[in-house]
């Protein structure tokens, strides 16, 4: 059985991530994949640790899931939120509980950067990803999102 462990994402990584967006991307009908889009957004990120953190779930030396934990500030709770995104996991290491021990990895981090919330958005259409949230203790918000593009 192989080690998987979670690391901060360096901008060596970014080659092996732009296909685990790929796949995601097919998966949610707001967007399509365009990998110098998805590599420009992740060096944003990894060069610009205010922004937030890439997390990567690594199998051995190769990565194999990632979640992209961006900061922002809420007016409603006075300080730096967690916005989670872009979470993924291969198609061939799924149902391992992988995911699980991201998405926690990254709860663990924002509660210990003092961050009392974090949100995220899903595909209304993905039936298992919701599903997956709500198991890991996310719920539907009242709020209603909305896009400008």
């Amino acid at each position: 059985m192989h080690t998987c462990r979670i690391i901060e994402a360096t901008a060596a990584d970014i080659p092996a991530l732009v296909p685990l967006l790929s796949q995601l991307f097919t998966l949610e009908s707001d967007f399509q994949p365009d990998p110098a889009k998805q590599a420009a957004g992740l060096r944003l990120i990894v060069e610009n640790p205010a922004r937030g953190s890439i997390f990567v779930l690594r199998s051995d030396e190769q990565i194999i899931g990632m979640a992209n934990a961006l900061i922002t500030i809420s007016t409603a709770e006075g300080g730096p939120v967690l916005i989670l995104e872009d979470v993924i996991v291969a198609v061939s290491h799924r149902g391992k509980g992988l995911g699980r021990m991201l998405v926690n990895h990254v709860l663990d981090w924002a509660k210990q950067q003092g961050m009392p919330r974090v949100t995220l958005l899903a595909d209304r259409d993905n039936l298992p990803a919701l599903r997956f949230y709500e198991k890991l203790g996310f719920r539907a918000s009242a709020m209603k999102v909305y896009r400008h593009s």
